[in-house]
């Protein structure tokens, strides 16, 4: 049996994830990764990079990715200095101001994200995944980034030699040695981080164009999917209440950036696990002889996902004191507040003030789960929903 681990993503939320795999490593006391497929995206490429590079030591690198992520700051993951917000700020005044009549290159991020590739290389061991995949303690493994050249969503994955590469109208699967630069494009946050250069295309992060984050594991032969999310999951009723009751006369660019920060990195994962239980619920359904006669095999995939009890951007709410101070004041000038934009802020608040919230709620979310998470894991799955955090 291969269990499969997706992990999506956005910005400073996935610290969530960090939560739910510590408890996951209590829960278990699994020395070894009991995931053989790993799959991240956005931000939780960077997680699932983390438990890649250390597959053998899963307690360990749980331990070792809450420390990370619980004594973050943001100058570990974007410049912040005067001098490089100036740069950046004189680049987008001659690329708008003029015109483009000054033949330079144009601006196409805010944020010059150095500090976090400086990171991942000294925290990041990958070139460890080959031997992984030959003592067959990993399947696979897969980051997604989409290609900004040409729009589509392209998984880099390596793993066992029966895997073969996949392509579908949106999306590709390509066999490669995976490397920090391909950590770095899944999780470029557009036009906040710059895009990463993987062999001459430029790559930004990996959900703005991925519709199916479950489908790498898939192909990479996982038998089971556990995913965590960081979608908070409202009731019908809560929908109804929050849309009928919020009523202003102002909006800010900020609350416009949040708007679609969260469509593109908060919907897909919910959409395409509904799709893959229907497709479970059709397939119980039907006799052997009838799968026979599908047009291309397919098989029962049971799929549990853990999702926040809580909003994971009404958290962010009290830190833009936080930031450093020329980000702040930048945020404010885009119409952040304390009491309102803080979904965008969510996305860039790598600071301990935030992310130590997130991971503490992550790891009691996944404790009050225990047994159904045990049951998912090692015992039999069709016995377990997936799995709603409420």
């Amino acid at each position: 049996m291969n269990l499969g681990l997706v992990l999506t993503g956005g910005g400073a939320r996935a610290a969530y994830q960090v939560g739910v795999l510590k408890a996951i490593a209590e829960i278990t006391q699994a020395k070894e990764s009991p995931f053989q497929v790993i799959s991240g995206v956005s931000a939780g490429a960077i997680n699932a990079a983390y438990l890649m590079s250390r597959a053998d030591q899963f307690q360990i690198a749980a331990q070792g990715l809450w420390d990370l992520w619980t004594g973050l700051h943001s100058e570990r993951v974007y410049r912040s200095d005067p001098a490089s917000i100036a740069s950046l700020g004189s680049k987008w005044l001659q690329t708008v101001g003029m015109g483009g009549l000054l033949n330079r290159k144009r601006a196409n991020h805010l944020l010059s994200t150095e500090p976090l590739r400086e990171l991942l290389e000294q925290e990041l061991s990958l070139d460890r995944i080959q031997g992984f995949i030959k003592n067959q303690t990993l399947r696979g493994v897969a980051f997604s980034a989409t290609n900004y050249l040409t729009g589509t969503a392209i998984t880099f994955f390596d793993g066992d030699e029966s895997i073969k590469p996949w392509v579908r109208s949106t999306r590709l699967g390509v066999k490669t040695t995976v490397t920090v630069d391909h950590v770095m494009a899944s999780s470029a946050i557009p036009v906040f981080f710059p895009p990463a250069r993987i062999e001459g295309a430029l790559y930004g992060d990996g959900c703005i164009r991925l519709t199916s984050p479950v489908s790498p594991a898939i192909h990479l032969g996982a038998d089971r999917i556990l995913c965590i999310g960081i979608r908070y999951f409202r009731t019908q009723e809560q929908t109804i209440e929050l849309n009928q009751n919020l009523k202003r006369d102002d909006l800010s660019i900020a609350e416009i950036g949040g708007v679609l920060l969260n469509a593109v990195f908060l919907d897909s994962l919910e959409t395409d696990i509904e799709r893959l239980e229907r497709i479970n619920r059709t397939l119980s359904l039907m006799t052997d002889e009838q799968k026979s006669k599908l047009p291309s095999p397919l098989k029962t995939i049971p799929v549990m996902a853990l999702r926040p009890s809580q909003d994971l951007g009404q958290l962010a709410q009290g830190t833009l004191k936080e930031f450093p101070a020329l980000i702040r004041f930048l945020l404010k000038g885009v119409g952040a507040k304390e009491d309102k934009g803080w979904d965008l802020v969510s996305y860039l608040a790598f600071e301990k003030a935030y992310t130590q919230q997130l991971a503490e709620l992550g790891y009691n979310d996944t404790l009050r789960k225990k047994e159904s998470i045990l049951e998912f894991l090692y015992g039999d799955p069709s016995r377990v929903h997936a799995e709603l955090a409420r």
